[in-house]
């Protein structure tokens, strides 16, 4: 059984480098005003993903002023000097292209996927937008309300949102990326319309972009439309965008809180580092291994032991994002299971128990392959979408590492030993890097 899991990682190690190298070539250039332009082919429909990727979001944001990113990307649909509101949606709709846009701690990226010989229309106006946005304060004040309508949606009326933003003012007690992407309300409240075009200036330059095209496209085909399109869009000074940098070992912090769900539930997470910010690759890639051997389907620890074993809880989930700009978290959570009679201080036990058992002792051969090629698995079918494909090569090159990671994480998580995971659950799965949050039902506060 060992050698077959063996073989399958072999297969689709060797396979995803197959696909990278032989059938879909990758190459980069640099326009002379700094924009930075991946091509990814990929020959197997008349079909292209274009993506624009900046480097802000909300880690670059300051007390007072967070949520800014996000209401510029609400504003970048609002028309430019050529353009009226939605105007480009609606061209884009009519040649049935699909469009969108998202914002995160590290980036803000605008997407269009669509036939192959209409690529020149998604340049064309997604340059017209970066050259030329129109910030009216009438639809800055229309698209505010909207912003605000979307945070109490997505957060203040959804109970889990809620306590996982308050939990992390707390796992981040020393960078940016406390701030929530979409802005605190009382941030919203008080923004203004010179607030977003101060943050266009600030940002939205050709040098502080990763122009991302994947699909049914050659070399000289796009570099010629990406030269014609932003090629005359002047480069502008950027203000330094430092790390997100954490506090190693913080000390242990705690969180009790009430809101209004039925059951209780537990968020525990500790302070690592991802792979921008690590000394030792080897260590980013056993969490990650790591957080797959937690919760990595139902043959995983935390559903073995504490869900179906125990009966300790109703379900657990461990994640990890090494792919960040500065310092990650680590992050597991569960839920009780009161049927039992469990508390929430019997699940922190138990997630403990499972964490020190890693430390103690590193995982056998057999269940470090079993994991090892699933998470390649996952990897290389993900792969298979012109989308994900551009967007794992956008979020690289937004934080600060290369496209080319992509092509050789197969073989560096292919390298991680038993004895890698336990250095590594040795290391950072400390109290003095530990945040852990008690969430509970509104009506157990005065207990």
């Amino acid at each position: 059984m060992i050698q077959l899991l063996r073989t399958l990682v072999a297969v689709l190690c060797l396979s995803g480098t197959a696909i990278a190298s032989d059938l879909q070539p990758t190459h980069e250039f640099t326009l002379d005003n700094g924009l930075k332009v991946i091509v990814r082919e990929d020959h197997r429909a008349p079909v292209v993903v274009s993506q624009l990727w900046y480097k802000v979001g909300s880690s670059y944001e300051t007390p007072g002023r967070t949520g800014l990113s996000h209401m510029l990307e609400h504003m970048m649909f609002k028309g430019s000097e050529k353009l009226g509101p939605g105007e480009a949606s609606r061209i884009l709709r009519e040649l049935g292209a699909q469009e969108n846009a998202f914002t995160s701690n590290d980036f803000t990226a605008y997407y269009q996927v669509l036939a192959r010989d209409r690529l020149a229309v998604a340049f064309e106006l997604e340059a017209d937008r970066l050259a030329s946005l129109r910030l009216s304060e009438d639809e800055f004040l229309r698209e505010l309300e909207v912003v605000k309508e979307e945070r109490r949606l997505r957060t203040d009326d959804r109970p889990s949102s809620l306590a996982f933003e308050r939990f992390r003012t707390l796992a981040y007690p020393a960078s940016g990326y406390r701030n929530p992407t979409i802005g605190w309300m009382s941030d919203l409240e008080r923004m203004t319309v010179e607030d977003t075009r101060d943050w266009f200036q600030a940002w939205y330059a050709p040098n502080n972009a990763t122009l991302v095209v994947v699909g049914d496209v050659t070399l000289a085909e796009v570099r010629g439309l990406a030269a014609r399109y932003f090629g005359p869009i002047e480069a502008r000074a950027l203000q330094p965008a430092k790390q997100p940098v954490e506090l190693a070992e913080p000390g242990e912090r705690r969180l009790r809180m009430h809101v209004r769900t039925q059951l209780p539930s537990l968020m525990m997470a500790f302070n690592v580092p991802a792979l921008a910010t690590g000394a030792d690759p080897r260590q980013i890639h056993a969490l990650r291994l790591l957080s797959a051997l937690l919760d990595g389907g139902s043959s995983a620890r935390l559903a073995t032991r504490l869900e179906r074993g125990e009966e300790l809880v109703t379900g657990a989930s461990a994640w990890y994002d090494a792919h960040t700009r500065g310092d990650s978290l680590f992050v597991l959570s569960a839920s009780p299971n009161v049927q039992r009679g469990h508390s929430l201080e019997d699940v922190e036990a138990g997630l403990w128990r499972e964490l020190d058992a890693l430390r103690q002792t590193p995982p056998d051969a057999a269940e470090l392959e079993r994991v090892r090629a699933q998470v390649i698995a996952g990897l290389v079918f993900e792969r298979d979408s012109i989308t994900q494909q551009a967007t794992a090569i956008g979020r690289l090159e937004s934080v600060g590492l290369s496209w080319r990671l992509m092509d050789e994480e197969l073989q560096a998580l292919e390298a991680i030993t038993p004895e890698d995971i336990q250095s590594a659950a040795q290391t950072f799965f400390t109290r003095s890097r530990m945040t852990v949050a008690h969430v509970l039902p509104l009506e157990a506060e005065n207990e």
